[in-house]
């Protein structure tokens, strides 16, 4: 594609300028895209480069050492409790105490059943006591990938404070060479209090980031390679293990049973991004038209009218989205209104009860979102509107712009600068907005053409409300659900980081400043 200078781009009209930032914008996606991937090539390039010299490091280290830090790498915090380093040698010390003890007394099971995921299921013993066959439970799968997957990540902790354990040995040697002083307990907890308190304040966000976010996410992640289900729940029913990339091949596959799944992610995907994009710049157009009106010079009882939408954020989504729900029901208040006013001849099927019908209720939902989100976006585009320079209309009034080039030269450029990054966070999570739709059609009309094994999905389903359809009921599939949750995560991630890096916001910081 030819790229203008800036005089031939001046020259151009709006409809040949908005033309050509369309597709500069389509054209920079595989750019976008083949940055990306160039830079996951350098970091795996960079990890094994720094693997590779901490490898190095470690056998340079124990070959030059003194004795006692060759008798570190055995038992830890040796030689920093020689060294006169006791509450460091201490630590190291009790860190690899507990370990060898977990390891002995449940991590090594853990770990040498991780493979399997169990080997015992529930079965049928006959019991002498009660004269008669009883359940027996076995193995518990569940309880060997999550336990398992403690496991690893306390290896690996282990790993990262035998090399910091290392390290500190290579350093004190150093520090006794060149004859400065170690420092003592005392210097390290002053030290935890004053130049590395960041370390004392960030350990706990940390470990709560790492056991309830990173640990989470990894167990879905490797749900997605097993069988787990509703009839394969590891314990009551029967064990699951290991089914590799079959799930993924299952949900992308365009031959045979394959192509029930992969057409329905299809199809709901692209609802999805349909939905996302209304239901993002719909609510954000018509939130900053609302606040420039109620912001414009002669308005009364401002106040008044902002307190009325914030109303509308104080009541609960689920009492009032369930409200309209029944609002348009074939028999609720709006149909019933239409017939005695005469208006309509029969109720009017709102929700939609077949796919012939499957675009009003996509139209509807879209409709009653904007109702939910023009408030918040009122609320913040009033406080970015209060921001903008009065000069700067007043010497566009001077130079005689009209109001709709004063809104299209300054408003709008200057609301998308700083609201560019909020676009992109509300659009990902309105592909995740599970009350709207769930609360007011539940997914409906079904999509026929869908098998019930993909969940029964609807047409106004999301990838989020047809997740969990999966998981729910006796047949919850739940590797699926995890497979339907990476791709996602995968989608999610190259949308965010293709626009994130045109964001006029991250490209041009100083425009506005």
């Amino acid at each position: 594609m030819k790229k203008y200078s800036d005089m031939e781009f001046l020259r151009l009209s709006k409809g040949q300028k908005f033309l050509y930032k369309l597709l500069r914008f389509f054209a920079s996606i595989p750019g976008a895209i083949g940055s990306l991937f160039l830079a996951i090539g350098r970091f795996f390039k960079d990890l094994g480069l720094r693997i590779g010299q901490e490898f190095r490091e470690i056998v340079t280290t124990f070959t030059g050492g003194d004795w006692k830090t060759k008798t570190s790498y055995f038992v830890m915090g040796f030689g920093s409790i020689a060294r006169g380093q006791v509450l460091r040698g201490v630590l190291f010390l009790v860190f690899e105490i507990v370990f060898i003890f977990y390891m002995v007394v449940a991590g090594g099971h853990w770990m040498s059943m991780l493979p399997s995921l169990g080997k015992v299921g529930p079965h049928e013993e006959y019991s002498q006591v009660l004269d008669a066959y009883t359940t027996v439970y076995g193995d518990n799968s569940f309880k060997i990938l999550l336990y398992g997957v403690l496991t690893v990540f306390f290896i690996v902790a282990f790993l990262y404070t035998w090399r910091l354990n290392v390290k500190q040995n290579r350093i004190s040697e150093d520090l006794i060479r060149s004859g400065h002083r170690l420092k003592s307990g005392k210097d390290d907890l002053r030290s935890l209090v004053d130049e590395q308190f960041y370390k004392t304040l960030l350990a706990l966000p940390l470990m709560g980031i790492l056991i309830f976010t990173v640990m989470p996410i990894i167990f879905m992640i490797l749900v997605a390679f097993t069988n787990y289900d509703g009839t394969h729940d590891g314990y009551n029913n029967a064990l699951f293990g290991w089914a590799g990339l079959k799930n993924f091949n299952t949900m992308l596959s365009w031959s045979g049973g394959g192509n029930v799944y992969s057409a329905t992610f299809g199809e709901v995907l692209t609802w999805t991004l349909i939905w996302a994009f209304f239901a993002t710049f719909t609510n954000y157009f018509l939130g900053v038209f609302v606040a420039m009106m109620i912001n414009k010079k002669g308005i009364r009882l401002k106040k008044v009218w902002r307190t009325i939408l914030v109303m509308t954020i104080a009541i609960p989504q689920f009492i009032s989205l369930l409200y309209v729900s029944k609002m348009f029901a074939k028999n609720g208040i709006v149909n019933g209104l239409l017939l005695d006013l005469g208006w309509i001849n029969q109720a009017i099927d709102f929700w939609g009860s077949t796919a012939h019908n499957a675009l009003l209720p996509r139209v509807m939902v879209i409709v009653i979102n904007i109702w939910i989100g023009i408030p918040y976006l009122m609320l913040i585009a009033t406080g970015i509107l209060m921001n903008i320079p009065a000069d700067l209309y007043e010497s566009a009034r001077i130079d005689g712009a009209n109001p709709w080039q004063q809104f299209t030269k300054i408003t709008l450029p200057y609301m998308l600068f700083i609201t560019g990054p909020y676009l992109l966070t509300s659009f990902t999570s309105n592909m995740n907005n599970f009350n709207v739709i769930y609360l007011l059609t539940g997914g409906a009309p079904i999509n026929a053409s869908a098998s019930s094994a993909a969940g029964s999905v609807g047409y106004t389903d999301l990838l989020i409300t047809w997740l969990f359809k999966i998981t729910t009921g006796a047949g919850a599939q739940y590797y699926m659900a995890s497979v339907i949750g990476i791709l996602v995560f995968v989608v999610v991630a190259v949308i965010s980081l293709v626009v994130y890096n045109v964001l006029p916001s991250i490209k041009n910081e100083e425009d506005f400043q």
